[in-house]
């Protein structure tokens, strides 16, 4: 399983979101062309990273009933060849193919049997992450109508994620009675939630809820868990919450997603910001806004939340998303920020396995939430503005992390007084 007493490692990944919005699919893959450049990989190769998250994404593989594994045979294949282990990713952000969805009775059985395929074709692969982001997903699925069901109530959004948790841990069953041994990386977005004085009860709720996910698949939720009441007033049955406390599916390592977005304020000063962002709960109006564009402190850092989820769990840990939508030379500095947080980590006795320089070959659309077709491009550690890719100064910054050397950086810019936006609020909170 690993020590903390290892050297900590430098993964990679590629951005591979296939998201539904109505009855369209938005395919990170095909906005890239690493659909069609197995060379790709080579380049990433070059960087000298072992390990990446890479797709074996359900809805790519399957098309009305059909399976295929052409394309992900190939990859794979070269992966091998190269030496690079692969954390394969089957769901993420998606829904499945269109005979099923987030809020269907057949989908964690459907998701299973797929991944059953993939263990059986690949006895090789040890890493799983079947399903990615489920808590957030079912967010944006459930709660934002952002992604396909578009809904935007508690009932869709807890459908949501007791779906997809429930495939997680039926795919892992699938996978384990081909490879006993191979593990879970679960993947989830980890932030922490800070607010003014008379939002702290919903800033609670929401530091609460950011854990459900981990915690259904550990066998975590029963009847005094604190939102135990919550989920069933929102649908959820007790015997779907008893199938996690019979069938418990911890991850064998918990891979933290941050983003300089991740920490949250929850502001009722409405009169500070843009009528826009005005938004509230049942109770108050408020504004949801990045911590890092109000807090005088600042971001918290990824350090606290990495001890938070190892001393709530008690396994190994990862960064498993390190980017920011920025320039290359900002992405190093936040990528050089993050390493040196989970050193910190390390230092006060977390197990902190891993750094993943996420999106690779860039990413498409997420300044509209992949909500639209034709959104804007950022390159990562290879840019494709050309039309093929090009490493960037940030391929360069994480060869050299790869051998060891951590490059000085320019100061990021959420480390800058520019970075406040609104009228700074001091809450005085450390706690994550």
């Amino acid at each position: 399983m690993g020590s903390r007493h290892e050297k900590l490692q430098l993964w990679g990944g590629i951005e591979c979101t296939v998201n539904r919005v109505e009855s369209n699919y938005f395919d990170q893959l095909q906005f890239s062309g690493h659909h069609e450049r197995l060379s790709d990989l080579e380049l990433i190769a070059q960087m000298g990273l072992r390990v990446l998250r890479y797709p074996v994404i359900w809805e790519r593989a399957e098309s009305q009933g059909c399976i295929d594994f052409g394309w992900s045979d190939q990859r794979l294949a070269r992966l091998r060849e190269l030496g690079i282990e692969p954390v394969v990713g089957l769901v993420h952000h998606g829904s499945g193919p269109s005979h099923t969805s987030l809020v269907s009775s057949c989908f964690a059985q459907k998701l299973s049997a797929f991944a059953e395929q993939v263990a059986r074709r690949y006895p090789w692969l040890e890493r799983f992450t079947p399903v990615n982001e489920p808590l957030t997903t079912a967010r944006f699925s459930g709660l934002y109508g952002h992604w396909y069901p578009h809904g935007r109530d508690d009932r869709t959004f807890v459908r949501a994620l007791l779906t997809q948790c429930m495939g997680i841990a039926l795919s892992m069953q699938a996978i384990r009675r081909v490879n006993p041994q191979a593990q879970l990386i679960q993947t989830e977005d980890m932030g922490f939630t800070r607010s003014t004085a008379g939002l702290r009860y919903q800033a609670e709720f929401e530091n609460e809820r950011r854990w459900l996910s981990l915690d259904l698949l550990a066998g975590n939720v029963t009847r005094k868990h604190p939102l135990h009441d919550y989920l069933i007033s929102a649908g959820a049955t007790e015997r779907e919450l008893g199938f996690f406390l019979e069938h418990p599916c911890p991850p064998d390592v918990i891979g933290i997603n941050y983003y300089v977005t991740s920490e949250r304020f929850l502001d009722n000063r409405v009169h500070a910001y843009p009528p826009a962002m005005v938004g509230g709960n049942h109770r108050h109006r408020y504004v949801d806004v990045e911590a890092v564009r109000v807090c005088a402190e600042g971001l918290l850092g990824p350090a606290p939340l990495l001890k938070a989820a190892h001393q709530r769990y008690r396994r190994p840990v990862v960064i498993s998303e390190a980017h920011l939508g920025c320039s290359v030379l900002q992405q190093a500095s936040w990528i050089a920020y993050l390493w040196r947080a989970a050193l910190d980590a390390r230092g006060q006795g977390v197990e902190v396995q891993a750094v993943t320089a996420w999106a690779l070959l860039g990413s498409h659309g997420w300044d509209r939430l992949v909500t639209e077709p034709n959104g804007s491009y950022e390159p990562g550690a290879l840019s494709l503005v050309s039309g093929t890719p090009q490493p960037t100064a940030l391929a360069i910054f994480l060869q050299q992390l790869a051998q060891g050397d951590l490059a000085d950086t320019e100061p990021g810019w959420w480390t800058t007084p520019e970075r406040l936006c609104y009228e700074p609020h001091r809450s005085g909170s450390k706690a994550a």
